[in-house]
């Protein structure tokens, strides 16, 4: 896979780290000169270029990558990547980093954004999923489908412990995707016994979160 990120400063690097150790194809995009360290990740495409320009995206031949990230430490500058990216090159994924969370009303498909990743809030999120035992919590929306990854730890009392996970009568738009079960992640099976402690993730459209909520006895 081919991804271009928009920022080399730690988010950016980190995130190509990632990548490139997983096999991918990675360009980083910067605009400051004194950023462009190619020795750090030399296994990546180092490019000295402000990502908002259009003529210096075209250079890059961004319309050539599957997924474009922005994740620069300006909102404005992710906005427009992002909608560049999908308008103009056609690019399929686009992920843009949110600082600040009063812009994240901003970062929808409307501006070409797929999936918009808050820092603040994935901390606020994990944080209320360490002291919310028996209540769901969201951990990412997902923009273009308008559905949440949400957790759900199971309390030690749960009355669905014992029983197998084909008993969850999960509404239309919810499916249960992991299960976490102390240092374990479980690919849901049908026959697979649910226990108290378990945590369960969900891709949930948000209109049947309550419903969602009422399948799991919470």
């Amino acid at each position: 896979m081919r991804v271009a990120i928009a920022g080399a400063g730690a988010v950016g690097r980190s995130i190509a780290r990632e990548l490139v150790r997983s096999g991918h194809h990675v360009m980083l995009l910067e605009r400051n000169i004194e950023h462009v360290e190619s020795d750090s990740i030399p296994q990546a495409e180092w490019v000295h270029a402000d990502a908002c320009e259009l003529s210096l995206l075209e250079a890059a031949n961004l319309e050539t990558y599957d997924v474009v990230i922005a994740a620069t430490g300006d909102d404005k500058a992710n906005i427009v990547l992002s909608l560049l990216a999908k308008t103009e090159f056609g690019v399929g994924r686009v992920v843009a980093r949110v600082n600040d969370p009063r812009n994240e009303w901003l970062f929808d498909e409307s501006w070409g954004v797929d999936v918009a990743v808050s820092t603040p809030r994935m901390l606020a999120s994990l944080v209320e999923e360490a002291v919310s035992v028996g209540d769901l919590v969201r951990l990412m929306t997902f923009r273009q489908g308008q559905a949440n990854l949400v957790e759900v730890t199971l309390p030690d009392d749960t009355p669905l412990a014992g029983k197998p996970v084909r008993k969850l009568r999960l509404p239309r738009d919810a499916a249960l995707v992991t299960i976490l079960r102390g240092g374990r992640v479980i690919t849901p099976q049908p026959d697979d016994p649910l226990e108290g402690g378990d945590e369960l993730l969900f891709v949930a459209a948000v209109d049947v979160e309550d419903d969602l909520r009422a399948a799991i006895n919470i």
